[in-house]
Formats: C-alpha cells, sequence, structure tokens
C-alpha cells in the first residue's frame, strides 16, 4: 500500500497543486495590502515619501496615531459603538433565542405559520422610509435607539439558532416536563447551555454587524455627539482627502501625513473587533455548521 502524503492523499494531482496556488495568490492579494496599511499606519513623513509601498517601515512613528487620538471624534465614535454593543448585543441574542426556541417547540398552533412569515421578512421588506416613518413616531430619532431597535431581530441568526434547537434531543425537553419544569426554566438551564456553539456563533455575527454599523446611523442619528465608529472613520478619511487635495505640491509632506491618519484611523476602527475572533473560534465552525443543517 502506498504511504500516505502528510497531507493526507497518496499523492497530488495537477488540480491539487492549481487549487494551492489559486489559495496561495487569493491569500497574498488580502494579506500584503493589510500588511501596508500596518506599515504605512507606523511610517514617518520621509519614509512614506521615498516609497508609497511599505510593507515593514525602517523607522517606526506612532505621530498618525497621536495625531488622529487628539481628534476628539474618535473617542465618541468608540462610545456610540461600544453603546451599540452593550445594549444591542443582548436584545439581539435574547429576542433571536427566545423566537427560535417557541417556533422549534412541536405540537403549538400556527407554528409553521409564523415562521414562514418570518422567512418572508429576508426576501421582502418595507424599506428605509417605512422604517424611518416608525422611528419618527416613537419619539427614537436622534437617539442609538432607533439602531439597536431596527436590528434588534435578525432573521437569518433566527434560523441558525432554530435549526440548532431543533437539533437537540426531545427526550431533554420531555424529561424535563415530567420533572415539571416551565418553559423558561427548560430554555434558560438546558437548552442554552447545550447551545453555546450557536450561541457563539450568533455573538460574533451580531457584534461584527454593529461594530460595521454605517448607513442605518447616518439616516437616524443627526447630532455630532451620536456619530458611529465607521461614520468617524469616514469623516476622517474625507477630511483628509480634502487637505490632500488642497496642499500645494510643495508642501508634500503634509499631504503624506494625511495618508498615514488614514491607514491609522482605519486599524484603531479594526482591530478590536478583530480582537474577539480568537476568543469565539472553538465554537465558530461548530455553530455555523450545525446551525446551517435544517433539523
Amino acid at each position: 500500500m502506498a504511504a500516505k502524503h502528510k497531507f493526507g492523499k497518496e499523492r497530488f494531482e495537477a488540480m491539487d497543486w492549481v487549487l494551492i496556488i489559486l489559495l496561495t495568490a487569493g491569500m497574498l492579494c488580502i494579506l500584503v495590502p493589510f500588511f501596508n496599511v500596518i506599515a504605512i499606519s507606523f511610517t514617518s513623513y520621509k519614509e512614506y515619501m521615498q516609497s508609497t509601498w511599505v510593507l515593514w517601515p525602517k523607522e517606526p512613528t506612532l505621530d498618525a496615531y497621536e495625531q488622529l487620538f487628539k481628534d476628539n471624534r474618535i473617542l465618541v465614535g468608540y462610545k456610540t459603538t461600544l453603546c451599540y454593543l452593550l445594549f444591542g448585543l443582548p436584545i439581539n441574542l435574547i429576542l433571536c433565542s427566545t423566537l427560535a426556541y417557541a417556533l422549534c417547540r412541536k405540537g403549538w398552533p400556527g407554528r409553521k405559520l409564523i415562521f414562514m412569515l418570518i422567512l418572508f421578512t429576508m426576501i421582502f421588506n418595507g424599506g428605509i422610509v417605512p422604517l424611518y416613518l416608525v422611528m419618527k413616531d416613537l419619539g427614537l430619532t436622534n437617539t442609538i435607539w432607533a439602531i439597536i431597535f431596527a436590528q434588534g431581530l435578525n432573521t437569518f441568526n433566527m434560523i441558525l439558532i432554530y435549526n440548532y434547537f431543533c437539533s437537540l434531543p426531545e427526550a431533554l425537553i420531555e424529561s424535563a416536563n415530567l420533572d415539571g419544569a416551565d418553559e423558561w426554566t427548560i430554555l434558560v438551564r438546558i437548552v442554552l447551555p447545550l447551545s453555546k456553539p450557536i450561541l457563539a456563533t450568533v455573538v460574533l455575527f451580531v457584534a461584527v454587524q454593529l461594530w460595521n454599523e454605517y448607513f442605518q446611523s447616518m439616516i437616524f442619528l443627526r447630532s455630532n455627539d451620536w456619530q458611529s465608529l465607521q461614520q468617524v472613520l469616514r469623516s476622517i478619511v474625507m477630511d483628509s482627502q480634502v487637505v490632500d487635495d488642497s496642499t500645494i505640491m510643495s508642501d508634500i509632506g503634509e499631504r503624506n501625513f494625511t495618508n498615514g491618519i488614514k491607514m491609522a484611523a482605519v486599524m484603531a476602527t479594526m482591530i478590536p473587533i478583530m480582537c474577539v475572533y480568537p476568543f469565539l473560534q472553538k465554537y465558530f465552525t461548530k455553530g455555523i455548521m450545525i446551525g446551517a443543517i435544517k433539523a
């Protein structure tokens, strides 16, 4: 019997090498610009003037970050986005998990009809204008609650949790019913502890969604005191572009400095959410696979 390759195959075929080359090229297309952004954010004016394509700065500097955090808008952005996460994440998780549990309980009248109506909203919705009018009538415009409630229930995440709940043994719930446990007790003490993989997956999805929230914040929030982090990033990039366009050619150093601020702003908004993933990685693959399979 032929010895297997260390990758688990007896031999590599031509298509295997083609896939490896394509995947490697795709990886480089992602990683090289990413490292270029990091390097530019730490690059000095003089070094950037010599070459705009930098992967490792020879003389690292924090000037771009110092200039960035002197702008109070970045702190406002962090405050607003952290409020989204603090209030929006538990609300979304509670609504999705309770609705999913109710729909997966067999024998309840109208369960399938309600599920189909919820699926209908994934394809058809009223749009931004009716949503704005609703928030205006509720008096929530220009408050963070407009964003939190507008994204309070995500249908896709609810379906993932629903499929995971349906994959749990029905005997667990039946035995709890025989012991006298009510529905809330079953959900909190039996179902949710067994659903850590899918809950961690949904937490990651919702956290990324709220962290990158931009469009609805632009629609509902007019006050400069409640701009989301992505709005602040857009403002900083646009202001830097104005400086670039208005700078005379002899003042090339100031123009390049604005590019450093742009890259520093990108890193400041990207790194915090990237740090969350390693803590959820062990649950992510299992949760997304089981939750995506229809029971």
